[in-house]
């Protein structure tokens, strides 16, 4: 859901002077991409507007998606490496 996902993350990546673990990384891809972070919370907010009532589609929260998606790439980073 985020464009460039990939190069953001690895931008993050680098950026980093300690050990990379998925909380540095979600926090400092916040710092380092507010408006990405500000257009998936709104991306969010729009589609939970948007469902009729009573009807459920499972759609993580920003925050667990943003995670999930760290948390793939690093292992993908790390087990590549």
């Amino acid at each position: 859901m985020i464009p460039n996902q990939e190069e953001k993350f690895e931008a993050v990546y680098k950026s980093l002077t300690e050990k990379a673990t998925e909380q540095l990384l979600f926090n400092t891809f916040l710092k380092m991409y507010p408006e990405a972070w500000k257009q998936l919370k709104i991306t969010f907010s729009k589609f939970k507007r948007s469902k009729q009532f009573g009807k459920t589609i499972p759609l993580p929260r920003p925050e667990e998606s943003l995670r999930k998606s760290i948390r793939i790439w690093l292992k993908k980073t790390t087990n590549g490496s």
